[in-house]
């Protein structure tokens, strides 16, 4: 089958179809997305070798449970060892010995083909668009912010950074009610968040500004990022990480305790919220979408993937 693999280097190549174990299904993938992990993998990210990609939709083909073959799947990126007690509170995603869907030693989702246990799959409905649906993963990750912490439509919520993760958490938390601001580098990008009737800001204007919020949220993915929350943050308010910086982050922790401020890391979410709340109508990521490629074209769209100007890539596997 074909695939993109890194092994120092992306590129696609004919790799072994994989064979599913008695546990897992075999899944014909239909359309994959393209996101910053993936290119931060390239650059020695988790320092993981193989098919890239951890955000797809597809098509179970085999399975243990009969039922599910033929049904459009999305899956759990983690994949625990299910003897642990993380995995015993279905925390699979902290699971010391897990391996996790194209960046730690799984293969992905940028192929034909992938294997995945078929207590990692979630159903699709049948309403949904592959388009939509391709999606749930990162748009799940913003849901994780309301399971961790309650906004109110009191809150002044602050969202710093335009792209695809700040967008989507920023998707997610109007739907609070709250005030909330993104602020961002990028005009087009916080374009489509002001089209939505969101408030926004560029961050260079916004540095001057003395504004306080009660929660904020950090997914720019630059260290500036954090600089930029705590010095928004109200005393007593929460900050929310969704950034990773490449190295060590250089910070002084006094502000954090003088103004006893609550920072909270988030990453995984629930597919179940995200699949529901685009089947309703209520979140429509698809406006990200700034291209769709072939996987032949792979590399390519690993490639526009990079540029400034451009949201969400996607690649659509041949059937």
């Amino acid at each position: 089958m074909k695939a993109l693999v890194f092994d120092g280097s992306a590129a696609v190549r004919d790799v072994p179809k994989p064979e599913p174990d008695h546990e897992e299904a075999l899944v014909k993938v239909q359309m994959a997305g393209i996101c910053k992990t993936d290119v931060e993998i390239t650059r020695g990210y988790m320092n993981f070798h193989g098919v890239l990609g951890h955000e797809f939709v597809g098509t179970v083909e085999k399975s243990p449970d009969r039922e599910l073959i033929g049904s459009r799947v999305v899956a759990e990126i983690n994949v625990g060892c299910g003897e642990c007690s993380f995995c015993g509170k279905g925390l699979e995603r902290h699971c010391p010995g897990r391996t996790v869907m194209g960046i730690l030693g799984r293969d992905g989702a940028m192929a034909e083909y992938l294997t995945i246990p078929v207590s990692n799959l979630v159903v699709v409905p049948v309403t949904l668009e592959d388009e939509k649906a391709v999606f749930t993963e990162p748009l799940a990750a913003a849901f994780e912010i309301l399971e961790q912490v309650k906004i109110e439509p009191s809150h002044r919520v602050l969202v710093i950074g335009d792209g695809k993760l700040g967008l989507l958490v920023g998707m997610v938390l109007r739907l609070t009610g709250c005030d909330l601001t993104l602020v961002g580098k990028h005009r087009t990008k916080m374009a489509m968040f002001a089209d939505m009737g969101g408030a926004v800001q560029l961050v260079d204007s916004f540095n001057t500004s003395e504004e306080k919020f009660d929660v904020v949220v950090e997914a720019s993915g630059n260290p500036s990022g954090w600089d930029l929350a705590v010095k928004s943050v109200k005393p007593r308010g929460t900050i929310i990480l969704k950034s990773t910086y490449h190295g060590d982050l250089k910070f002084n922790p006094a502000p954090l305790v003088i103004d006893e401020i609550t920072v909270t890391g988030s990453r995984c979410g629930r597919f179940g919220p995200a699949l529901r709340i685009m089947e309703r109508g209520l979140v429509d990521p698809t406006p990200l979408i700034s291209g769709i490629f072939p996987l032949e074209r792979a590399e390519e769209a690993f490639t526009r993937s990079q540029d400034r100007d451009v949201l969400k890539i996607l690649l659509k596997i041949p059937g």
